[in-house]
């Protein structure tokens, strides 16, 4: 096991760790074999250390008027005229003592949650692309309310994805009362928990609304969180429509999630340490701000950090991108905190092709080795404007794929089979033995895309591209699948809340 730095156990001195339920296994990601860390432990600590000293003595910047300037005044930071807040390092370290290191995150019914935690990783369809392929074309288009019907169905018909967040946005309505409105259509059409994120503040007081009425209440929605709220700042600057979000959703118990956009070579430096420092000092200062307004409560850190490609100023650096993933996890993990970052299921292909399929497949392995809490990105095409239907469900079949790899391999008497391999000796066979009926599929990933290899899978669509079988599947599941309907006092509740506030 990893011993911890001086600095490090300092930083967590004193943090009582949540009692976290061990009945949930779907998600479990702790086996024999551990994350792989791309940094050393003394580099994590460095990164970490970075990231105090910016926050201390550069400062974050924040808009000058905004209610956080008052709350972090209140707590120790030094504001300066100009919205800069320089945070004392001993309140960082507070901070990260006294966060949450775990959320139940529950479906609608309130009948079964997920476990936002270190111990499980759990994947989201999402996030907000403004464009979708056209079912008849083929080309992007921008996205519509009927495209998020569609996906968020599917959402709910597959599998092995755990919840969603906004896959595709409403172009067409792209203000708050589109914001609101797609809430409501996830609500309605998917049982699944959810990742919500919006431009305006306005969106998520209504959308905190609407979730009380699916709830039954403020203090049943404490209770049983139904969604989690994600924050997206710009490196070392906070604007007020991001701090107002921040505050209201600590204030209700909402669990936030803070993932930094950065850009190595344009609004970061363009060194993989040095990206990671401007986003963690930027995640760290949302912790320090939602742990002023609760103490306790549950924000979870992940930037996403990519690199500018020299040549065409485009996002580039593949594996660099790649490997900051897996340092932010590790970082996380030094601080004994869970992580949101997870760039698995989405591809820089323009399409769903031979190049999304390879990136995807890679970035989900990538996602077995990081350990995230939350994978969000599943389905996102074209450097996440175009979401695509296909690429969800490949990504469905690769966490399938990933949760068989998690489970690891059983060693005892009965898996070792000395005994079966005495009995038949050295010239049988184990075909018709019992043994063999008995754990024939327990370790076996019965794919459903990987193609003609696999005849018990694939059966007579052997014959068909990738493409088509899972154009045929998504058809299939588009008629038959029908979401646990939303009940309809509640759904009349919710249409009132949108209603009302139009007329506002």
């Amino acid at each position: 096991m990893r011993r911890r730095s001086a600095r490090t156990k300092k930083l967590l001195a004193a943090k009582t760790a949540d009692m976290v339920d061990r009945t949930q296994d779907i998600g479990l990601v702790e086996g024999a074999l551990p994350p792989y860390q791309p940094l050393s432990e003394e580099g994590a600590d460095q990164v970490v250390d970075a990231a105090l000293e910016l926050m201390r003595d550069t400062g974050i910047g924040f808009d000058s008027d905004t209610d956080a300037l008052d709350i972090l005044a209140r707590g120790g930071c030094r504001v300066s005229h100009d919205g800069v807040v320089r945070f004392p390092s001993d309140l960082v370290s507070e901070a990260i003592r006294s966060t949450s290191r775990s959320a139940r995150l529950w479906n609608r019914p309130g009948t079964d949650f997920i476990t936002l935690d270190r111990r499980h990783t759990w994947f989201f369809a999402g996030m907000t692309g403004i464009k979708v392929y056209d079912e008849l074309t083929g080309e992007p288009r921008d996205s519509s309310r009927e495209d998020l019907v569609k996906i968020t169905q599917l959402v709910d018909a597959l599998p092995h994805i755990d919840g969603s967040s906004v896959p595709c946005k409403i172009v067409e309505q792209s203000n708050i009362h589109g914001e609101i409105d797609e809430f409501a259509v996830l609500a309605e059409h998917t049982s699944k928990p959810l990742e919500f994120l919006c431009e305006y503040a306005e969106s998520l007081d209504v959308v905190i609304e609407i979730a009380e009425a699916i709830r039954g209440g403020r203090k049943n929605l404490v209770e049983r969180p139904y969604f989690a709220h994600i924050v997206t700042p710009l490196p070392i600057y906070y604007a007020r429509t991001h701090t107002d979000q921040i505050i209201r959703a600590a204030e209700y118990g909402i669990p936030l999630i803070i993932g930094t956009v950065t850009i190595g070579g344009a609004s970061s430096p363009i060194t993989t340490a040095g990206c990671l420092v401007h986003a963690l000092a930027t995640d760290l200062a949302a912790l320090v701000l939602s742990h002023l307004v609760r103490p306790g409560s549950f924000c979870m850190l992940g930037s996403d950090v990519s690199f500018m490609e020299s040549a065409t100023g485009g996002i580039g650096g593949f594996s660099q991108m790649y490997l900051g993933d897996l340092a932010i996890c590790q970082v996380m993990r030094s601080l004994d905190l869970p992580s949101a970052t997870g760039i698995g299921g989405g591809s820089s292909a323009r399409r769903f092709d031979e190049d999304a399929v390879w990136e995807i497949s890679c970035n989900m392995t990538n996602a077995f080795y990081a350990r995230p809490a939350t994978c969000d990105y599943l389905g996102l095409l074209d450097e996440g404007i175009t979401y695509s239907r296909q690429a969800l469900a490949f990504c469905n079949e690769q966490v399938g794929l990933l949760r068989q790899l998690w489970k690891g391999i059983k060693v005892d008497d009965e898996m070792l089979a000395r005994d079966l391999t005495r009995e038949v000796g050295v010239r049988g066979n184990y075909l018709a033995h019992p043994h063999t009926a008995r754990h024939c599929r327990e370790e076996y990933w019965n794919a459903r895309y990987y193609g003609a290899n696999f005849p018990v899978s694939s059966g007579n669509l052997a014959d068909q591209t990738l493409v088509e079988r899972i154009d045929q599947d998504i058809e299939k599941i588009l008629q038959e699948h029908q979401p646990e309907k939303i009940p309809d006092d509640i759904l009349q509740q919710i249409r009132s809340i949108q209603a009302q506030f139009k007329t506002e």
